[in-house]
C-alpha cells in the first residue's frame, strides 16, 4: 500500500485529517482491513500532534469507518461498511431534505413507485425463503398492530425493507432505504388519519403470495395499487388541510 499524507493547514485539523483519510478510502487507496499507520507516524506525516490524530480517528470511528485492535497484531484498520447502517444514514438525510421541501411529495411517490416496480420484478425471481419469512414476519406484526398506528408504521417499513432485500441487489436495497424513509413521515400521517390499515394488509398479503409464486406481473400491479392508495390518501389529507385553513 502506497499512502501519502501531506501536512494540513491549521483550521479544524481533526476534520481535515479525517476527510483526507476518508478520501483515501473513497478513491481506493485504502481498502477493507488495510492497517493505518500508527498515531505517531500519522502525526509526523500530517505535521500535527498525536491528540489531533486521535480526535481525527475518533471521528472516523464514530462513522464506523475504522476499528482498533490491541496486541502484537493490533492497530487501526479500515472497516467493511455496514450497508444497513449507512442506508439508515442516507434515509435520515433524505427524510430531512423531504421535510425541507427539497423534493415534492409527487417526486418521492413517483420515485418509490418506479423503484418498487423494479424491486418486485427482481424479487419474484431472486427472493429466498428467508426473504419471504422476513416479509411474513413484518406482515404478522402489522396484523397485530391494527390499533397501534406507530407499531403499524414500523412494521410497514420492515415489510418494504424486506421486499428491497429480496431483490438480491444490495445497491438497490441501499437506495430503497432512503426512499422508504423519505416517505415515512408522510405515511405515518396517513396511517394516523385514515384507519384503512386492513386494506394495506390485504395488499401486502396479495403481494407476498405473488412473490411466492414468482408472478412478476401480478406483483407489479399490486405495487401500483398500493402506491395509488397512498397517493389518493395524501390528496385527501391535503384537501382536508386546505379546508381547515379556509
Amino acid at each position: 500500500m502506497s499512502l501519502e499524507f501531506k501536512p494540513v493547514n491549521q483550521h479544524d485539523l481533526p476534520r481535515q485529517i479525517a476527510d483526507r483519510i476518508r478520501a483515501a478510502i473513497t478513491d481506493g487507496t485504502l481498502g477493507v482491513d488495510d492497517r493505518l499507520p500508527t498515531e505517531e507516524e500519522l502525526a509526523r506525516r500530517f505535521d500535527v500532534s498525536r491528540p489531533t490524530i486521535r480526535e481525527a480517528l475518533k471521528r472516523l470511528a464514530a462513522q464506523n469507518l475504522i476499528r482498533s485492535r490491541r496486541g502484537p497484531t493490533g492497530g487501526t484498520f479500515i472497516n467493511q461498511p455496514d450497508i444497513m447502517e449507512m442506508g439508515q444514514d442516507l434515509g435520515s438525510a433524505t427524510r430531512m431534505l423531504a421535510a425541507l421541501d427539497s423534493f415534492s411529495l409527487e417526486e418521492i411517490i413517483q420515485c418509490r413507485l418506479e423503484l418498487e416496480q423494479l424491486c418486485v420484478s427482481l424479487a419474484a425471481s431472486n427472493c429466498k425463503a428467508a426473504d419471504l419469512e422476513a416479509m411474513q414476519a413484518a406482515l404478522a406484526d402489522q396484523r397485530a398492530a391494527l390499533s397501534q398506528p406507530e407499531s403499524f408504521c414500523a412494521a410497514d417499513v420492515a415489510y418494504h425493507r424486506a421486499l428491497a432485500n429480496a431483490t438480491g441487489n444490495r445497491l438497490l436495497a441501499f437506495l430503497m432505504y432512503a426512499v422508504i424513509e423519505a416517505l415515512q413521515p408522510v405515511s405515518n400521517m396517513v396511517v394516523f388519519r385514515y384507519p384503512e390499515r386492513d386494506l394495506i394488509i390485504r395488499q401486502h398479503e396479495a403481494l407476498l403470495d405473488a412473490l411466492s409464486a414468482g408472478n412478476t406481473a401480478t406483483a407489479q400491479e399490486l405495487i401500483q395499487a398500493q402506491i395509488d392508495t397512498l397517493s389518493e390518501q395524501l390528496q385527501r389529507a391535503r384537501s382536508e388541510s386546505r379546508r381547515r385553513r379556509t
